[in-house]
C-alpha cells in the first residue's frame, strides 16, 4: 500500500479502512493535472532557491516521463496506490531516487488536491463551453432555414398563436446562450491558485505564489489559506450550471418526444438517433431524447449531494470533501455526453413543415388575430374577444378552421367582418404582423439571427 504518510503509526492500516479511504479509483483521471501542478511547483521552488536547478530538472524530467508512460499505456495506474498523488510521487522516487522525495517540499495534499480539482474543472468548463457553442451553431443554422416555417406556439400545452420554427428554436438558443455565459462566470470566479496554502495555514518556506499562479495560468493566488483548501463553491456553481443546462436539454427533449409522436408527426428522427422495439416492428423510439430527459435527475442529484456534504463541514479541510470528485466527474461526463448526443440528434432531425402549418391552422392559433381585426374596425377588444369566442365555438361544432369559414358565416356572428378577414387570419399575416424585435416575423427574426451570429463570432 503506497501512502504519503505513516511515520507516526505503529501498525499498518486495516485493508478495509485503506480501501474505504483510498481515492485512486476515481482521482486517477486527473493525473495530467497533478503532474502539471507538480512541475509548476518545483519550477517555483528552484526560482526561490529551495531546490537547485539540477534537482528541478531531474524532477521535471521524471514527471514528464511518468506522464508519457501513462499516456502510451506503459505505466498503469493501479489500486496499489492510495491516490493519484502517491502514485505520481512513488513512481518519481522509483525513477530518480531521493531527489524525488523533495517534490512535496512546501505543499500539502490538501492544497495539492485543491489545485488538481481546479485545474481539472477548468478544463471541463472549456469543454462544456465548446459543446454549448456547437449546439448553438446547430440551432442557428436551423433558425436560418426556418424563418418561414409556420407552427403552433403553445401555452399550457394548448395551441395558442402561430409562430415560426425559427422563433421557437430561438427560445432555446437564448437558454443555451445564458448557460454558456454561466460557464464563463464560473471560470472567471474560480481562477485563483490554491497551491502554497499548505494544509491550512501556509508554510514557512519563502514560496512565490504569484509565480506559481502565473505558470498555471491563474489570475493570481488565493487570498486565504484556509478557504483555499476548504473551498468547493466553484464545483457547486458548476453543478448548478450543469443542472440548468440539463433542465434546458430536458425541456427541449420533451418537445422532441411530443413532436415525434404519431399524434403530432412534426419531426422525423434520423435512424442513427432512434431505436426500435423488441416486439413491435413498427416502432421508432426517441430514446436519445428520453435518456437526456432521464439523466437530468442524475445531475440534479450530484448538486444536492455536494450541497449536503458541504453544509456541515467546519474549516478547514475534512475527508468528507473527497466525496466531491465522483459526483462531479459523473455529472460532467453526463452533461457532456448529453450535449454531444442531443446536438447530433438535432442536426439530423427532419421537420414536417406541412404537418406543422396544418396543426397551426386547425388549432385556432389565429383567433387573436381575428379579434385584432375587429378592434382595428372599431369594435372594443372585450366585445371582439367574445365575438371570436363564438366563432371558435361555431367552428368546433362544424369541424372547420377559421380560414375555412365563408364570409356569410363570419357575418352571421358579426356584420363587421369583410372580405379582408381572410388576409388577416392567414398564417403568413398572423406571423409577419409581429415584427418587433423578439417576435416571430421574418424581418424581426433576420435581425435576431444577425445578432446571434455576431455573438457566436465574438464569443468564439
Amino acid at each position: 500500500m503506497a501512502q504519503l504518510w505513516g511515520g507516526r503509526f505503529t501498525k499498518e492500516t486495516d485493508k478495509l479502512v485503506y480501501d474505504f479511504n483510498a481515492s485512486i479509483s476515481f482521482d486517477k483521471r486527473f493525473y495530467a493535472q497533478d503532474i502539471r501542478g507538480s512541475i509548476a511547483h518545483v519550477t517555483m521552488l528552484a526560482g526561490q532557491n529551495i531546490l537547485t536547478e539540477e534537482e528541478r530538472d531531474q524532477i521535471i524530467e521524471g514527471l514528464e516521463g511518468i506522464r508519457r508512460d501513462v499516456e502510451n499505456g506503459e505505466l498503469l495506474i493501479t489500486e496499489k496506490y492510495e491516490d493519484i498523488h502517491s502514485f505520481v510521487e512513488a513512481n518519481l522516487i522509483d525513477r530518480i531516487g531521493d531527489v524525488g522525495k523533495k517534490l512535496h517540499t512546501g505543499r500539502s495534499r490538501n492544497d495539492q488536491v485543491a489545485l488538481d480539482m481546479k485545474l481539472y474543472t477548468r478544463d471541463e468548463i472549456l469543454e462544456l463551453d465548446r459543446l454549448l457553442k456547437s449546439l448553438l451553431e446547430t440551432l442557428l443554422h436551423m433558425m436560418k432555414e426556418h424563418t418561414e416555417t409556420y407552427m403552433p406556439g403553445f401555452t399550457h400545452l394548448q395551441k395558442a398563436q402561430p409562430v415560426t420554427l425559427s422563433h421557437h428554436l430561438g427560445a432555446y438558443f437564448e437558454m443555451f446562450k445564458r448557460d454558456r455565459s454561466r460557464m464563463k462566470d464560473i471560470y472567471r470566479r474560480m481562477n485563483t491558485c490554491p497551491l502554497g496554502a499548505g494544509a491550512l495555514a501556509g508554510t514557512t518556506y519563502p514560496l512565490d505564489r504569484e509565480y506559481t499562479a502565473s505558470l498555471l495560468e491563474f489570475d493570481g493566488p488565493t487570498l486565504n489559506s484556509m478557504d483555499s483548501v476548504a473551498d468547493r463553491d466553484y464545483l457547486i456553481e458548476l453543478l448548478s450550471a450543469m443542472s440548468t443546462v440539463m433542465m434546458h436539454l430536458s425541456r427541449f427533449s420533451e418537445e422532441v418526444i411530443i413532436w415525434n409522436s404519431n399524434e403530432y408527426q412534426f419531426v422525423e428522427l434520423d435512424d442513427a438517433f432512434s431505436t426500435g422495439s423488441s416486439i413491435m416492428p413498427q416502432k421508432k423510439n426517441p430514446d436519445i431524447a428520453e435518456l437526456v430527459r432521464g439523466k437530468t435527475g442524475r445531475v440534479y442529484g450530484a448538486l444536492m449531494s455536494l450541497l449536503t456534504t458541504m453544509k456541515g463541514i467546519p474549516l478547514a479541510y475534512n475527508k468528507d470533501m473527497q466525496e466531491d470528485k465522483e459526483l462531479a466527474f459523473d455529472a460532467m461526463d453526463t452533461t457532456k455526453g448529453c450535449l454531444a448526443l442531443f446536438t447530433g440528434m438535432l442536426a439530423t432531425m427532419k421537420f414536417r413543415k406541412d404537418r406543422m402549418a396544418d396543426s397551426a391552422k386547425h388549432g385556432f392559433t389565429n383567433a387573436t388575430d381575428a379579434a385584432d381585426y375587429l378592434v382595428n374596425h372599431g369594435v372594443p377588444f372585450r366585445d371582439a374577444h367574445g365575438i371570436v369566442g363564438q366563432l371558435v365555438l361555431y367552428c368546433i361544432e362544424k369541424g372547420k378552421a377559421l380560414d375555412d369559414l365563408a364570409l356569410e358565416e363570419y357575418k352571421a356572428i358579426s356584420p363587421v367582418f369583410e372580405e379582408d378577414i381572410y388576409e388577416a387570419v392567414s398564417m403568413k399575416t398572423c406571423v409577419e404582423m409581429r415584427n418587433t424585435i423578439g417576435a416571430p416575423g421574418k424581418a424581426a427574426m433576420d435581425k435576431v439571427i444577425a445578432q446571434e451570429e455576431a455573438y457566436l463570432i465574438a464569443e468564439s
